[in-house]
């Protein structure tokens, strides 16, 4: 049962930023298979990751990490009548690894959901379809919308980079729900919440009550240094708020990138390290900067040195070697685009 719900996903102004970030985006390898065999810090390999059976889990979740760089995770959860699964990967081999381990559980599938559209977390839709026909896939209208309609044009970009492994197409949710839908599947009830304008347009978080766990795709991450080429850095930390105050108590976060942990804790370290990038940018586009509005070569190696000491062992979620130069200018590009004479109380300098 899905109970209909009008509420709208909070929805600020949106700015569409150039071609040059969709080029971007694609040729970092959010959506491009990464060419290392190893994982982030902490995090399960694909090869070993957390598994339950189902006649004892201990633990209710498990989880698949791609390789790096770019390491991207899916999740199963163990519910009373079968395996409900979280996002479906990057890549057409990713998707079928992560099938085995499904598999292996000896559970059946009652179940698919998507947290939002990038590439790299529905391009393997297809192949858990094809292995689990039974099991519908769910996702917001929001969600449904930005896969089918594909505004960015990630999809097309995505298959221009050389040995992507990314589908011919794209395999659409058969499901829909509204913002603040309960979904009961498989004997478990889920809640949702949608967020928009943030790391993503359109994004969903499912929460388990019976775990008190989110999962929330990458509106949070854990250890990584994220994609900020869309601008909307902002719009991210407004929503870290509105996700708190949705869901106070959730003890667990399972990240889109990086090791599951406490959900407060890393919630707190996804905004810090926000704040602190968009501090160092801001101080390099004041006028009284050494390259005025402009950021220089030298102001760019020194953000990028700082984002470096301070947050070492941060994994990019993209292959692109060069993604903080890439978040740099997109960053530098919202300040200079900003329409909010005050910014919210989260976006201003401290």
């Amino acid at each position: 049962m899905i109970p209909l719900s009008t509420t709208p996903p909070d929805r600020p102004h949106r700015r569409r930023g150039p071609r040059r970030l969709l080029v971007a985006l694609a040729a970092a390898g959010l959506f491009a298979a990464g060419c290392s065999s190893s994982h982030d810090g902490g995090a399960e390999s694909s090869t070993n990751p957390t598994t339950a059976t189902a006649t004892a889990h201990p633990d209710p979740v498990g989880r698949f990490a791609s390789d790096n760089p770019g390491s991207v995770n899916m999740y199963w959860i163990h519910a009373p009548q079968g395996l409900v699964l979280v996002d479906t990967l990057r890549t057409v081999t990713d998707a079928r690894h992560a099938i085995e381990q499904v598999r292996g559980t000896g559970r059946p599938v009652v179940a698919i959901l998507l947290t939002h559209s990038h590439p790299d977390h529905v391009g393997g839709a297809g192949e858990f379809h094809n292995a689990f026909p039974q099991a519908p896939i769910y996702a917001s209208v929001a969600t449904a919308k930005a896969i089918r309609e594909d505004p960015r044009g990630f999809y097309p970009l995505t298959r221009t980079v050389p040995n992507s492994d990314f589908p011919e197409q794209m395999t659409h949710p058969d499901r829909t729900f509204q913002p603040g839908d309960n979904l009961d599947i498989g004997g478990l009830r889920l809640e949702t919440a949608e967020f928009a304008d943030g790391e993503s347009d359109t994004a969903t978080v499912y929460h388990d009550p019976a775990s008190n766990a989110l999962y929330g795709g990458d509106l949070v991450g854990n250890h990584v240094t994220p994609a900020l080429l869309e601008g909307h850095s902002c719009g991210w930390l407004v929503n870290l708020d509105k996700l708190l105050k949705r869901f106070p108590t959730a003890r667990t976060f399972h990240p889109g990138h990086g090791a599951p942990g406490d959900s407060h804790a890393l919630i707190d370290a996804q905004r810090g390290y926000l704040q602190r990038f968009r501090a160092l940018v801001r101080a390099a586009v004041a006028p009284a900067s050494p390259g005025g509005t402009a950021i220089e070569i030298g102001e760019q190696q020194s953000i990028i040195a700082t984002m470096d000491r301070e947050y070492p062992d941060h994994p990019r979620v993209a292959s692109l070697p060069t993604l903080t130069e890439e978040n740099i200018k997109g960053v530098a590009a919202e300040f200079k685009a900003q329409d909010q004479p005050t910014p919210p109380p989260t976006c201003q300098a401290p």
